[in-house]
């Protein structure tokens, strides 16, 4: 499980994601979980460690400025751009530490950001 706050719904609206259960389990247990899913350093080390990808040389591209982007960046993730489709919300790059390291309008605009920073 993950400890994400919303998901986009298919009504395109936010939703309630597993973060507030897991947050309720923990409570009622006493005990800390375990999570596999993002913002766990874990998540995303165990995905770089498949891809044989240093951390320091990956990017994280995603809608959800706590789960994704602080999230990766938290785990040492050498950038991560939040994109403006998705869940993403007027705001978001600023809500959440860290934050992130550019703000583009959409995958093909990361893509962009990615190819002119990997050219530097």
């Amino acid at each position: 499980m993950a400890t994400n706050r919303t998901f986009k719904d298919v009504d395109g609206q936010l939703s309630l994601d597993t973060g507030a259960f897991v947050a309720a389990l923990e409570f009622a247990s006493g005990r800390s979980p375990v999570v596999l899913g993002k913002p766990s350093p874990d998540f995303f080390l165990s995905a770089l460690a498949d891809l044989n990808c240093p951390a320091a040389d990956a990017v994280m591209v995603g809608d959800d400025a706590e789960s994704d982007v602080a999230g990766a960046l938290s785990a040492g993730l050498g950038a991560a751009l939040l994109v403006r489709t998705g869940k993403y919300r007027p705001g978001d790059e600023t809500r959440f530490d860290p934050a992130p390291t550019a703000v583009v309008d959409d995958l093909a605009a990361a893509t962009d950001w990615m190819l002119n920073h990997a050219a530097a």
